[in-house]
């Protein structure tokens, strides 16, 4: 995975979006709409994927959509929920292993990050 062209995001917006990710169940949440892909869940889908269900899970999704990880969007009688911001999810990845090993004595050889 080459991740050469992603921006690291600065501090304090990687502190913000890991924040929002600092709970289980949104990080539960996000994941399954990360493998849901960009058609998304309805909020029942991704309630009975998660088994997070009701205010809960709206909160939670509140919260993802305040980081800008995921969308809501009314279809007909239903809402549909999905992640949006991929390249920014594998830049806070990518944040976390920039600087890997960067104050060992060694390298860190075993370990590849693109």
């Amino acid at each position: 995975m080459k991740t050469d062209s992603l921006p690291i995001p600065p501090l304090t917006l990687a502190a913000a979006s890991f924040a929002a990710l600092g709970s289980e169940q949104r990080l539960s949440v996000l994941r399954t709409l990360v493998r849901a892909g960009p058609e998304g869940l309805s909020i029942g889908a991704l309630g009975e994927r998660t088994g997070v269900t009701g205010s809960t899970l709206t909160h939670h999704l509140k919260l993802l959509a305040a980081a800008g990880l995921v969308k809501q969007e009314r279809q007909g009688r239903s809402t549909i929920c999905a992640a949006v911001a991929y390249a920014e999810i594998e830049a806070l990845a990518q944040f976390l292993l920039t600087e890997c090993c960067a104050d060992a004595a060694a390298p860190c050889e075993e370990h590849d990050h693109g």
